[in-house]
């Protein structure tokens, strides 16, 4: 039993082996056959693969041949264009050379031509400078100079010449500038006196007390004259009782006394009561009051211009210019005017209207103290502002404003041009007769001083002097350096409102005799 499994199990190894062998044949030979198919279609695709690379190849080599012939006609072309540009470059270089050639050859014959005029103008400069020689010879012999002498004496004649036409076209130019200066000042002043409203008559200082009957003159004279000489030490005041009828006289230099004796006066003659305690006791309310009317005056002037943060002091001592007056025109009054008259003429010239205006209303300050003070009022105006105002240029505009210090800017002018708006215009101030009269007599007198003046007039009410010069003493020239003397003298010796014009006249000649 054991070896028929023995043998059993042997024939179906064996079995199991020749079956494995067989299937390995068998798939060996599909694949075999398989690997044959894919040889033959790779065999048959690298064929058509090798046809089709020769058939680009040709394609290739066909169009390379093509563009190869291509490019050979187009270089063909362009050599054969740049061999026709060569010849004719070639030509025209030619043509140039034979212009140039034949340009050469006149030039040359230009320059010998040239060199043969030169030594036949050589030859006649040679002859001119002999036969000029000879002639200078001859002049001198006949003249009894020589050439020196002809040529000292002809240059002093071209330099005379000279001068007189520079001095005359000096003259033209300054009567042009001078011309535009004055139209360009007209027509700013003019815009400024237009724009500015003011009283043709300013008020005056009173010095006069009216009494209601002559009765009273006693009474203020009092016991023994206890009365006055009270009034009279109290305030400062010269009383003057005369024979004017029901009126006083009060008399002082000092304007602010005057109006506290004028209102303690008046309180006295409305009361009734006058005695030396009852004087002193409305004395000293009338200084309280005239203090309080010139702080409220000075900030109101200040207010009305608009000129704000003046200093106490500044301020009582604008108050104290309305009781001040010039020529009859209000001090006060006059500041204010300038100052809207200054903002007006610095608004023209684009300058600062603020300091303008400042310095004008301030301009005057110095003849609240100036009887106090020695000095002009311009300079001690400028002191006293200096203490409490910082600005140099309101400072130089109250220093230099009547141009008594040689002007260091233009609120020096500004200013000056205000005040005399103000103080000249028709009404503005008053003088007596005889103060007039020495006026026009003085500027008279200062003309008729200088050498070469016929006859002088004083006219417009001494606000421009005419002047007549005989004109074999004074040239044109002259009658200007003398009309700049003039002023400068005029300047120098008299005081007068405003500006006067000096105007020289030179009248001119010619008289002849027919025989």
């Amino acid at each position: 039993m054991e070896a028929t499994a023995v043998i059993g199990y042997v024939a179906l190894v064996s079995i199991f082996v020749i079956g494995l062998v067989s299937g390995g044949a068998i798939v060996f030979f599909f694949r075999r056959m398989s690997l044959l198919r894919e040889l033959r279609n790779a065999q048959r695709k690298a064929a058509r693969m090798v046809a089709e690379a020769r058939d680009e190849a040709k394609e290739i080599i066909r169009e390379s041949k093509e563009a190869s012939d291509k490019t050979r006609t187009t270089a063909e072309t362009e050599l054969g264009q740049r061999r026709s540009e060569l010849g004719r470059q070639e030509n025209r270089l030619t043509s140039k050379i034979e212009t140039l050639d034949r340009r050469m050859e006149s030039l040359e014959q230009r320059e010998r031509n040239l060199v043969n005029r030169e030594k036949s103008i050589e030859t006649t400069r040679n002859e001119i400078t002999t036969l000029k020689d000879k002639q200078l010879k001859q002049l001198e012999v006949i003249s009894g100079m020589t050439s020196a002498d002809a040529k000292q004496e002809l240059l002093g004649k071209v330099e005379s010449e000279m001068k007189d036409d520079v001095s005359r076209r000096l003259r033209e130019w300054e009567i042009k500038l001078k011309e535009e200066a004055d139209r360009k000042a007209q027509d700013i002043l003019a815009q400024v006196i237009q724009r500015s409203a003011s009283e043709i008559v300013s008020e005056t200082s009173v010095v006069s007390v009216p009494l209601p009957n002559d009765e009273m003159k006693g009474r203020l004279i009092g016991r023994e004259g206890r009365n006055i000489r009270v009034l009279e030490q109290t305030t400062g005041v010269d009383l003057i009782i005369d024979d004017t009828p029901e009126a006083v006289t009060l008399s002082s230099f000092d304007p602010v006394r005057r109006e506290v004796a004028r209102v303690a006066l008046t309180k006295l003659i409305s009361d009734g009561r006058i005695h030396p305690a009852r004087i002193e006791e409305v004395v000293t309310k009338a200084k309280s009051e005239v203090d309080a009317a010139i702080i409220t005056a000075g900030e109101q002037a200040a207010y009305e211009v608009e000129v704000p943060g003046l200093r106490p002091e500044l301020i009582r001592l604008l108050g104290r210019l309305k009781y001040r007056t010039s020529y009859g025109q209000n001090v006060l009054t006059h500041s204010i005017e300038t100052a809207y008259l200054a903002g007006m003429i610095a608004s023209e010239l684009k300058a600062n209207v603020a300091i303008a205006k400042k310095a004008g209303l301030l301009h005057d300050i110095g003849k609240a103290v100036d009887r106090e003070v020695e000095g002009t009022h311009a300079a001690i105006g400028a002191d006293l502002v200096k203490q409490w105002e910082k600005s140099p240029e309101v400072i130089q505009g109250i220093a230099e404003h009547h141009l008594e210090t040689t002007p260091s800017g233009i609120w020096g002018y500004i200013i000056s041009a205000a005040d005399a708006i103000s103080s000249a215009r028709p009404g503005a101030r008053r003088e007596s007769v005889e103060n007039y009269l020495k006026r026009l007599t003085a500027l008279e007198e200062i003309a008729n001083s200088f050498k070469g003046v016929e006859k002088s007039f004083a006219i417009q009410a001494g606000r421009e002097v005419r002047i007549l010069v005989k004109p074999e003493e004074v040239d044109d020239l002259g009658a200007m350096r003398l009309a700049r003397d003039i002023v400068k003298k005029i300047e120098e010796g008299l005081e007068y409102p405003g500006q006067i014009k000096v105007t020289v006249l030179r009248e001119t000649r010619a008289t002849d005799y027919a025989r």
